[in-house]
């Protein structure tokens, strides 16, 4: 995974369920030739890392982290990434080897590198992370709605299978009435069919569904549901499509209003 930071490619990476940034990466942006090492030499880079290993690391080595601080600042010491994480036990920083390799630290530590670099690239990575971190979030919201979907899916072909399939159908015939039962719903919610949907978007991969917004996977959740329970009373697929539009229509209005008055609140609370 990357980002971008004042056009700069940043790898960055899951460790434990942490997120670790490529300082390795980082350290290109700044002014001169300047290594990881360099940042090592500075005694307020030890305290810090050593106020942060002992929040988080239960295993570090003080012992050794006592004769690296004692020594740190001074012309001639000089100490590796390897060297620290070996004396103390450190998990702030790792070194990666292979395609994505180099030397990676936490995102908090990470933070401080950059501003060792400069303050603005410090600013600007912090940004462009929250950005990234709240993009993966909504994708984890659309992800889970959509297997919400599949999971009502499931419930819905299983009404058509005990209430519209008769006996003796061949494999083809089943096929096709669950094809146009799902249909009824892509109707409903999209207006279209998903051949119809394939044939308007010949470039795109995938089907209808996997293009829907957070606000219509929701809808298509409960319209999953509702068909379920009008097929289970035995209302024929023209009186369930008329049905089921006018509630799709009814509740993407709603959703979509609530969408924008959180909006609005949001935006409101900024500017206060």
């Amino acid at each position: 995974m990357e980002i971008k930071v004042d056009n700069q490619i940043i790898n960055y990476m899951k460790i434990d369920d942490e997120d670790y940034i490529s300082i390795t990466d980082m350290i290109k942006s700044k002014d001169g030739n300047f290594f990881v090492t360099d940042w090592l030499r500075n005694r307020n880079t030890i305290e810090f890392l050593g106020i942060w290993e002992e929040l988080h690391n239960p295993n570090f080595n003080y012992g050794e982290f006592a004769i690296i601080k004692s020594q740190a600042g001074l012309n001639s010491y000089k100490l590796s990434v390897k060297e620290w994480v070996e004396k103390t036990n450190a998990i702030g920083i790792i070194s990666k080897a292979g395609r994505y390799g180099g030397t990676y630290a936490h995102k908090d530590i990470a933070f401080e590198f950059g501003m060792w670099i400069s303050p603005k690239f410090k600013l600007l990575l912090i940004k462009e992370f929250e950005r990234l971190k709240k993009e993966e979030q909504s994708k984890l919201g659309w992800n889970a709605k959509r297997e919400l979907s599949k999971i009502n899916y499931k419930i819905h072909t299983n009404a058509i299978k005990y209430n519209l399939i008769p006996n003796e159908l061949t494999k083809d015939q089943i096929n096709y009435i669950y094809a146009e039962e799902a249909d009824v719903l892509n109707m409903a919610l999209f207006g279209q069919t998903a051949k119809e949907w394939r044939i308007n978007n010949p470039d795109l991969d995938g089907n209808i569904r996997d293009y829907a917004s957070i606000n219509e996977l929701i809808c298509l959740s409960n319209l999953e549901n509702l068909n379920s329970v009008f097929i289970n009373d035995g209302l024929s697929q023209s009186i369930r499509l008329e049905r089921l539009n006018k509630i799709a229509i009814s509740q993407m209005q709603i959703l979509n209003n609530t969408d924008t008055i959180l909006f609005k609140n949001n935006k409101n609370l900024i500017n206060n």
